[in-house]
Formats: structure tokens, C-alpha cells, sequence
């Protein structure tokens, strides 16, 4: 009687999303705020918070933001000075306007239930694809994969990809690898364990490749490139532009503030009186705002930049003998004491100067 010989089984070698899952599951981030109740809301605006974002800047804000902010429906029902100001110092203020915006939409077309289709996501002001798939991904347990930018930057290095992400092509091919390198299973686990890796592990500088689960996998680690991807985005020098604030303050110690308009920088923010570099102030507040001011004080020149352009601020403290006459009834101006603050949605730098008056006149 012969033996048949048995072939040897090969083991399987283990896909990129088992080792990583792998991974995560020892040394992945459970516990934030958003994932001990992640509902599709809360998920929602956390992925927002999170652009352009770190996570121990977000935490904070988040929680309050949750505090005054627990359902759809409270956030469509408030105003934008309160969204807004609870949106103080995060930056990015279009976000915080599109969430407002997007709120009212799922209140008046969706009954106030976030939709669980991805076109549907993806249709409401400033979620685009990645933000839409990790939202359905992580609170739904759906299929999608994402792409953000600590995505981009395991995957440029895990395939060596050449190329400035931002280009159309080499985000389409990153775009592809996101979605083979998606599990179909534990869905919501990878998307949280890629996030994770590009976080804490495959950072921006000085990753820790000696602790990376993909170490054996990663090309730009095999060719010691690491440093070369992802590829920056080709540089430019920005622009600086110069305005003048004017801290016009009264015999009360208030301020006077003026809300900008809805679009562009700080939009629907309340700022400080802007008027040219040169400008002779106590003609131009006597023209624009009919009162009588007094300059008293130039501040030292605070640049604030912009994702495309860097803004030198010249603050001018300036006091005026009485409230002006052209704005008492303006809905668009304010007169605002830093001692005793308003809810409004104020821009860091808005805040800075107004602290700084705060501590200078205490």
C-alpha cells in the first residue's frame, strides 16, 4: 500500500490591513471622545474638528462643543455668533460655517437624522469623499475607504509613490491603493488603525519605523527614503498683505467690533475696525464712524498667517470720547468689553489683541 505524499501547505503571507489591524488592536487609540458614542453626528464633527487639526488640540473643543451642541437639532437651531464662537481658536472658520449650514440641511430634508448614503454625505457643505467615508466607515461600519493626510502619507511611503499628493494623478493612484488596501471586514477598525499609524507612528518627522508594523513592507523604508515622500507641495513664497485694526476703546473700557462679512477670511466673525496703513485715523473715524478719536498707542506689528498669504496686523489703540454716532444702531457692530465678554465668534488673533489690552489697562 503506497502513501500519497501531501503537498505542504504555504502559509499565507499577511495583507498590509491584517498586520495593521494587528497592531491596533494592541496599541490603537480607543478611547477619544468620539468613539465612546459614535454616532454618525458625533463622528461627524469630530472628522471636521480634525482637519488641519491635531487631536490634543480637538479634544477640548469637541467636548464643549458636544456640552452646548448634543444633537443635529440644537446645532441647527443656534446661531451662527454661537457656533462660531465656540469655534474660537480652532481656525479654519469655513469649517465651523459649513457644519451650521449643513445642520439646517439634515434638519429640514433629512428629519434631522444624518443619511447613511455616501453621495448623500458627500452633497452637504465641506464634507467631501474621505471625510464622508470615514464618517460612514467609523459610525456606520460601512465600507469606504479614506484618504486624508495621514492616509497619504503611510501610503506614499508604504509604495514609494513620487509625486506631490495634491496632483491629480498621484491622488488618483493613492486613491486606488486605499481601496485595495481596504479590509471588507473590521472596516471601521482599519479606517481608525490608518489614522492611527499616520498619527503616532509614520509621523511627519522622525516616524518610528523601529515600531511599525508595516516595516517589512514599506519601500521608501527598504530604499532609506523615508524623508522623500510623501513629496512636498512645490514652493511658493506667500504674499504679505498689511492692514490696520483699530482698538477703539471708550470711556467704559468697551470696544468697538464690527462683524465681517460671511465669506472670506474670518468670515462672519466679529473683528476689530479695519482701515488702511496710513490712513489719518482720527479723520477716518470721524468720516466713517462720526466720532472724534484719539490715537494713543502703535502697537508692535502682529503677522497672523493664512494658508495662502501672511498678514501683517498694525493694532492701533485709539480713544474716543464718546460711542460713535454712525454705528449706536448698526445690527453689524458692537460695543464689547473684554472684561466682561460676549459669547461671539472672535479669530485668534482678534482675541490676542483684546487679551492684551485686558492685561495692559487691568
Amino acid at each position: 500500500m503506497t502513501t500519497k505524499k501531501q503537498t505542504p501547505t504555504r502559509a499565507r503571507t499577511p495583507q498590509f490591513s491584517d498586520l495593521l489591524l494587528q497592531w491596533w488592536d494592541q496599541h490603537g487609540r480607543k478611547d477619544l471622545p468620539w468613539q465612546r458614542q459614535a454616532t454618525p453626528y458625533r463622528v461627524w464633527v469630530s472628522e471636521i474638528m480634525l482637519q488641519q487639526t491635531q487631536v490634543t488640540t480637538v479634544i477640548p473643543y469637541f467636548q464643549r462643543f458636544m456640552e452646548r451642541f448634543p444633537t443635529i437639532a440644537s446645532l441647527a437651531s443656534a446661531t451662527a455668533d454661537e457656533v462660531l464662537h465656540h469655534w474660537s481658536g480652532l481656525g479654519y472658520y469655513a469649517r465651523a460655517r459649513n457644519l451650521h449650514k449643513a445642520a439646517h440641511i439634515i434638519r429640514d430634508q433629512y428629519h434631522g437624522e444624518f443619511p447613511l448614503e455616501i453621495d448623500s454625505v458627500m452633497a452637504l457643505p465641506g464634507i467631501g469623499r474621505s471625510t464622508a467615508g470615514a464618517i460612514l466607515a467609523l459610525a456606520a461600519g460601512q465600507f469606504h475607504s479614506i484618504l486624508d493626510g495621514n492616509v497619504k502619507r503611510v501610503l506614499t511611503r508604504l509604495h514609494a509613490v513620487e509625486g506631490w499628493p495634491g496632483n491629480k494623478e498621484v491622488e488618483g493612484r493613492l486613491w486606488r491603493l486605499a481601496q485595495d488596501h481596504t479590509p471588507c471586514r473590521r472596516t471601521a477598525h482599519y479606517t481608525q488603525a490608518i489614522m492611527d499609524l499616520g498619527a503616532t507612528l509614520c509621523t511627519r518627522a522622525r516616524p518610528a519605523c523601529e515600531r511599525c508594523p508595516a516595516q517589512a513592507r514599506c519601500l521608501a523604508y527598504a530604499q532609506q527614503r523615508i524623508a522623500d515622500f510623501p513629496t512636498p507641495k512645490p514652493r511658493r513664497t506667500l504674499p504679505v498683505r498689511d492692514t490696520q485694526l483699530l482698538l477703539l476703546r471708550d470711556a467704559e473700557a468697551s470696544v468697538l467690533l464690527t462683524k465681517r462679512p460671511p465669506s472670506g477670511i474670518w468670515g462672519g466673525l466679529w473683528s476689530l475696525p479695519e482701515c488702511a496703513v496710513g490712513a489719518d485715523i482720527a479723520d477716518w473715524c470721524r468720516q466713517r464712524l462720526g466720532c472724534d478719536a484719539h490715537e494713543e498707542a502703535r502697537w508692535p506689528v502682529l503677522r497672523h498667517t493664512f494658508s495662502h498669504f501672511h498678514l501683517d496686523i498694525h493694532p492701533v489703540l485709539v480713544r474716543v470720547a464718546a460711542r460713535a454716532t454712525a454705528v449706536m444702531d448698526d445690527a453689524g457692530s458692537v460695543w464689547y468689553n473684554p472684561q466682561k465678554p460676549q459669547r461671539l465668534g472672535l479669530a485668534a488673533p482678534i482675541q490676542r489683541l483684546l487679551n492684551q489690552l485686558t492685561t495692559n489697562h487691568a
